[in-house]
């Protein structure tokens, strides 16, 4: 019996120090290949409307046409609903709007990966966009089925932002030592950033293709890490008040949250008014969504926005 007990605190002891070291390694690892360049919570804003104003109309126009979004939408055949959803809606406000399949489906066009594996299939994703679109498209936008975004505000974000720069943006949470985009909310990368990862991609070592033996990082965390080595950091996208323009929840979740903590300023508590996007959508509220965004207009109200950003031509949408 005594030996038994014995045997078991050994056991104890040595699982407590094995976990210890794993912890240490891993924190070792991440920081490794950063040039210990330290990098605080990053906050960029959209464009004031004032600076806008103030440029002359050539200089709008050529600013509208200059920022072209490529979509990249993540699906699984269990998403078939949603799939069809943002297929009809939003996604034709891209520039051009593709669909990364887990496996090839009969009923949709789509990039087949074959593989299940969430981060095979975003860096999959990434790699094959790279070497399509390098020479066609500054700005690249990923989502999930889920999300709604509205590209036109992505656009009047992104004005004045320099896509030769590496920008790594959307809706930033803190886990441990890594900063990260949430994935939820979508994930947007310049050219350079994206040039930067595709490189990375080729070292198995700071950016493995499977996760690690011990535990698996999540997709968005992974891309982070791979990011990381290459000097890109997360950067929170904000309003020029400062909200959240990348959200992470639904229009009604955000609305409820609002109703609790800001009973009195509820639509001014909940959500910006330059708002890209949100999630956790079912198809149907996809389709409430564009017509929210898109069609409803208050009679008598008129819309004098400095820039005009128009879907593609040929897109069928307004």
């Amino acid at each position: 019996m005594t030996s038994e007990s014995s045997s078991f605190v050994k056991g104890m002891v040595l699982g407590g120090i094995f976990c210890v070291l794993v912890t240490l390694l891993g924190r070792v690892k991440m920081g490794h290949g950063t040039n210990a360049r330290h990098h605080e919570h990053h906050h960029i804003q959209a464009p004031n409307k004032e600076d806008v104003l103030n440029l002359s109309e050539g200089e709008r126009m050529e600013l509208s046409q200059s920022i072209r979004v490529y979509c990249i939408i993540l699906v699984r055949p269990k998403d078939l609903g949603h799939w069809a959803a943002v297929k009809e809606t939003w996604s034709k406000h891209c520039d051009k709007a593709e669909f990364y399949s887990s496996e090839k489906v009969k009923v949709f066009d789509s990039v087949a990966l074959n593989t299940n594996d969430m981060w095979m299939m975003m860096r999959k994703a990434y790699k094959i966009t790279y070497e399509r679109y390098k020479n066609e498209f500054n700005w690249f936008f990923l989502a999930h089925p889920t999300t709604f975004a509205i590209i036109e505000n992505l656009k009047y974000f992104l004005l004045k932002k320099d896509p030769s720069q590496p920008f790594y943006i959307g809706h930033t949470v803190k886990s441990g030592d890594l900063e990260y985009v949430d994935g939820d909310g979508g994930i947007v990368l310049s050219i350079e950033s994206l040039r930067r990862l595709s490189a990375v991609f080729e070292d198995s070592d700071k950016c493995p293709e499977q996760g690690g033996m011990i535990w698996k990082l999540s997709e968005d965390k992974q891309l982070a890490v791979c990011l990381k080595y290459t000097g890109v950091f997360a950067e929170n996208a904000e309003d020029s008040e400062g909200k959240d323009v990348f959200n992470t929840k639904s229009v009604g979740a955000l609305i409820k949250e609002a109703m609790s903590s800001h009973p009195q300023q509820v639509v001014e508590g909940c959500c910006s008014d330059m708002a890209i996007t949100f999630n956790g959508l079912a198809p149907n509220h996809m389709h409430v969504m564009m017509y929210g965004v898109y069609r409803l207009r208050p009679y008598g109200h008129t819309y004098n926005d400095a820039l005009v950003f128009l879907p593609p031509a040929g897109s069928d949408n307004d």
